[in-house]
C-alpha cells in the first residue's frame, strides 16, 4: 500500500465505486462519500491526503467543500471533478485552492497522473510544515536557557512585543545570542509563516551592501548583468534581521531610514518603487549612542530604530547560566556526533564558570563541541578544555569554582593543612595539636573525619 488515504465524493454510485476500485487497485486507501454532509463527516473522523470531489451534489456544492477543506484541512489536496466543466469554473476552483480540475467522463490515466501529482504536492506541504515546526521549536524562546535576572527582563520584553510589528534594536557583544533572540521573536510573531532573512552588514563590502539589501537593476553597475532581488523583498511578509548595523554607510543609512518610515525602496539603478510588509530587527555590538556622538551613525536613524531596545548581557555576567548552557550543548553535540558522555566533571565546570568568555555563548558552544569530539573519557574533564581557559585562571591565581556546599569546599584544604602539619611533626598528635592551636580531641576527630587515622595506622603510628 502507498499509505495515502483518499476520499472520493460523488453522488453517482457507479462513478463513486468505480473511482474507489480503480485507485484501490493502484495501491491507495480509498473511502467513499455520497454527499456533501457525508464528506464533512468523514473528514471529521479521519485525516485524508487527498479529496477527489464532484462539483455538483444534492445537498451542497463542491466549491463550498473546497473552501472548508482549505480553511480547516490545509494539508489536504483537492481534485475537482465535473460533468459540465467550463474554463471559468476551472479558474475559480484553482484560485480557491484546488490542485486540479477534471471533466467527466474521467480517463483513468489522466486521473492517475493528477492524483500522483497532487500527492507529491501533499508530501511537500507536509514536509514543509514539519520543517517549519522543527524550526519553531528550535528557535522557541523556551530554548533560550537562562536563570539570570537580566535575561529575565529580555524575555519579558520579547513576550510583550513579539506579536507586534514594531522595530527592535538589540545591543550586546558578539556571541551573546542576538541572532537566536531575533529568530525567537520571528517565530512568536504573526509573521512566523513568512521568511526569516538574516544579513550580517559587517561581512559585506560597503559597495555591495545596498545592492544586497535592496537589489539592483540590470546594468546598474559593472557586473550587474541581471536584475537582482534584494533581501528586503525576499523577507516580504516575514522578518529581516540586520546584524552589525553600525557598519552601514551614510548613504545606506538614508535609504534604511526611508524604508523604516514608509516600507518602500527602489533597487539600485531602478526608478521602480517597491513596497513590502517586512518587520525589521537590528543589532549592534557597538554603542550606537557613541557612534552618533562621533558622527558615524545618523542621529535621526538612531532615534527611529531606538523605539525598543533589548540589551543582552555578556556570558561573564551570567556565571550561573554557564552550567545550564554547557549541559544543553553537551546533549546536543553528543546526539549530533554520535558520542556518549555522561556529564561534565566538577573541576571542568569550575574552570568554565571562572572563565571570562570573550566570545560569550558562541565560544562556550564551540568549547563543548570540541570537548565532545576530542574527549576520550565518558566525562568531559578539565584536560579536555582549551589550554588558554586554564592558563587564564592559573595566571590570575583563581582556583576554579566547584559547585558544592561551603562546608564541603573547605574540607579539602583543611585536610591538606592537617596532614602537612602531621608530617612536619612526624605524626605526633600532641605537637601537631599545639602548632595548629587545637586540643588533641579536636585533632583526633578531624583525623577520623578525613581518614587520616587510618593512614597513620598503616604507617604503624598509634
Amino acid at each position: 500500500m502507498k499509505n495515502y488515504d483518499i476520499l472520493i465524493v460523488d453522488d453517482d454510485k457507479i462513478i463513486r465505486d468505480s473511482l474507489c476500485e480503480y485507485l484501490s487497485l493502484e495501491g491507495y486507501n480509498t473511502t467513499p462519500a455520497e454527499s456533501f454532509k457525508g464528506a464533512i463527516d468523514c473528514m471529521a473522523r479521519q485525516n485524508f491526503s487527498l479529496v477527489v470531489t464532484d462539483v455538483s451534489m444534492p445537498d451542497g456544492d463542491g466549491i463550498e467543500l473546497l473552501g472548508i477543506i482549505a480553511r480547516d484541512y490545509p494539508q489536504t489536496a483537492v481534485i475537482m471533478v465535473t460533468g459540465y466543466g467550463t474554463i471559468e469554473s476551472a479558474v475559480e476552483a484553482i484560485k480557491k485552492g484546488a490542485f486540479d480540475y477534471l471533466t467527466k467522463p474521467i480517463i483513468d490515466d489522466e486521473l492517475l497522473l493528477a492524483v500522483e501529482r497532487a500527492l507529491r504536492q501533499h508530501s511537500l506541504m507536509t514536509e514543509n510544515t514539519s520543517l517549519r515546526l522543527q524550526l519553531e521549536n528550535k528557535y522557541s524562546l523556551d530554548n533560550v536557557i537562562s536563570q539570570n535576572y537580566k535575561m529575565a527582563k529580555v524575555f519579558e520584553i520579547i513576550e510583550a512585543v513579539s506579536d507586534t510589528k514594531t522595530t527592535i534594536l538589540m545591543s550586546g557583544d558578539s556571541g551573546t545570542g542576538k541572532s537566536m533572540i531575533a529568530r525567537a521573536v520571528h517565530y512568536r510573531s504573526p509573521q512566523r509563516s513568512g521568511p526569516f532573512v538574516e544579513v550580517s552588514c559587517g561581512a559585506l563590502p560597503e559597495t555591495l551592501l545596498e545592492s544586497e539589501l535592496f537589489g539592483h537593476a540590470k546594468g546598474a553597475f559593472t557586473g550587474a548583468v541581471n536584475d537582482k532581488q534584494g533581501k528586503f523583498l525576499a523577507a516580504d511578509g516575514g522578518t529581516i534581521f540586520l546584524d552589525e548595523i553600525s557598519s552601514a554607510s551614510p548613504a545606506m543609512q538614508v535609504k534604511l531610514l526611508r524604508f523604516l518610515q514608509t516600507r518602500q525602496f527602489e533597487p539600485v539603478g531602478s526608478n521602480e518603487t517597491i513596497t513590502t510588509d517586512t518587520r525589521v530587527i537590528l543589532a549592534s555590538n557597538k554603542d550606537l549612542t557613541d557612534e552618533v556622538r562621533q558622527g558615524r551613525f545618523r542621529e535621526d536613524l538612531f532615534y527611529r530604530i531606538n523605539v525598543l531596545t533589548v540589551n543582552l548581557p555578556p556570558l561573564a555576567e551570567r556565571t550561573g547560566d554557564v552550567s545550564l548552557l554547557a549541559e544543553k550543548f553537551l546533549k546536543v553535540f553528543c546526539q549530533t556526533h554520535g558520542k556518549t558522555k555522561h556529564g561534565i566533571t566538577e573541576k571542568a565546570m569550575g574552570y568554565m564558570q571562572g572563565y571570562h568568555w570573550p566570545g560569550n555563548v558562541r565560544q562556550l558552544e564551540n568549547v563543548i563541541e570540541r570537548a565532545v569530539l576530542l574527549s576520550k573519557g565518558i566525562y568531559i574533564d578539565h584536560d579536555d578544555l582549551p589550554v588558554a581557559m586554564k592558563a587564564q585562571q592559573v595566571s590570575t591565581g583563581h582556583e576554579p569554582f566547584i559547585s558544592k556546599s561551603l562546608k564541603d569546599a573547605l574540607a579539602m584544604p583543611e585536610r591538606s593543612i592537617i596532614r602537612a602539619a602531621l608530617e612536619a611533626n612526624k605524626w605526633s598528635r600532641q605537637k601537631t595539636a599545639k602548632i595548629l592551636q587545637v586540643n588533641r580531641t579536636t585533632l583526633y576527630k578531624k583525623m577520623k573525619t578525613y581518614g587520616l587515622d587510618k593512614e597513620a595506622a598503616m604507617m604503624g603510628i598509634k
